[in-house]
């Protein structure tokens, strides 16, 4: 079947799903989980054994992820790399959400001019902006709809004196709108999230997935990718139905639905030990310390 066909998952790799799942299940929660426990909640997402192991030694290699030995079992917890990754995302899908209902007009302009010689860090530059939600207005002017502070991307590339950033307001005669069209691919993004209704707002989402534990990870990690990508532009200079507002809404209908099935199916699959704060001595206990078990004062 096509991956255009609602049926079908979106194609989503292997680490973008070791990632939502690590948020949804052991962020926050002082754990490190069995490679084989990895293994199994994986098959269930369609990815290969080998495909699950290569991916947890790669982020652990990339410093995503440490390792725990307790006998002959292997461990893997997070680390304060993955832990800030994975807060980024709780924060983007529960806090801020993709619908910008902000009525106030403030810009963030940023504009640059690097030697040619500098391709490497005007690329860098560009991938990073856009990541922070920037659109190009003109080559070397950058906007985004709201105060961001890019210094820690400047510091990190070393482009601090090289790069201007200004708090700025549209005003007459510019086109808001039209400049909102201008600097970002609005259409691009609008068929992501149209894309995103195909295959979840329908009476039964992925009906080839083997449960709810598959089908809110498979949807997480999409719509962690989409926001991700996502400007956040105002909804005044959007179109009235501009498919974000329906998308979001689908999206936390489905992931509370999915939510205590899912938490019930890994409470008999996760095999975990405590790390962080809490002594690792004694706490396999049983061998099976529950990931869907949230500790008491942990912020939900």
């Amino acid at each position: 079947m096509s991956e255009d066909c609602p049926e079908d998952p979106a194609p989503m790799r292997p680490q973008s799903l070791m990632l939502t799942f690590l948020g949804q299940h052991v962020l926050g929660r002082d754990l490190a989980v069995f490679s084989g426990s990895f293994i199994e909640v994986f098959a269930r997402l369609g990815v290969s054994e080998h495909a699950t192991r290569s991916t947890l030694s790669r982020m652990a290699a990339r410093g995503l992820l440490c390792r725990s030995r307790r006998g002959r079992r292997v461990y893997f917890g997070l680390t304060p790399r993955s832990e800030a990754i994975l807060t980024d995302g709780e924060v983007r899908v529960h806090e801020t959400g993709a619908v910008n209902l902000d009525a106030g007009g403030c810009w963030t302009l940023v504009g640059f001019s690097l030697p040619e010689s500098w391709g490497r860090q005007r690329r860098e530059l560009r991938s990073q902006l856009i990541w922070a939600g920037f659109g190009m207005l003109h080559s070397g002017l950058w906007i985004a709809p709201s105060h961001v502070d890019i210094s820690d991307i400047l510091e990190e590339l070393n482009l601090r004196d090289h790069v201007k950033v200004f708090s700025a307001q549209p005003s007459g005669p510019t086109d808001i709108v039209q400049l909102v069209h201008d600097a970002f691919d609005l259409e691009g993004l609008a068929e992501r999230y149209r894309a995103f209704l195909r295959r979840w707002d329908r009476p039964c989402p992925l009906p080839r997935a083997p449960d709810d534990l598959a089908r809110q990870l498979h949807m997480k990690a999409e719509w962690l990718q989409l926001i991700r990508h996502d400007p956040r532009l105002p909804t005044r200079h959007l179109a009235p139905d501009w498919p974000a507002m329906r998308a979001q809404q689908v999206f936390h209908e489905l992931d509370a639905a999915y939510e205590e099935p899912s938490r019930c199916l890994l409470s008999g699959i996760l095999d975990t030990i405590t790390t962080g704060a809490r002594s690792l001595s004694g706490a396999v206990g049983d061998g099976r310390r529950r990931a869907a078990s949230r500790p008491e004062d942990t912020p939900g």
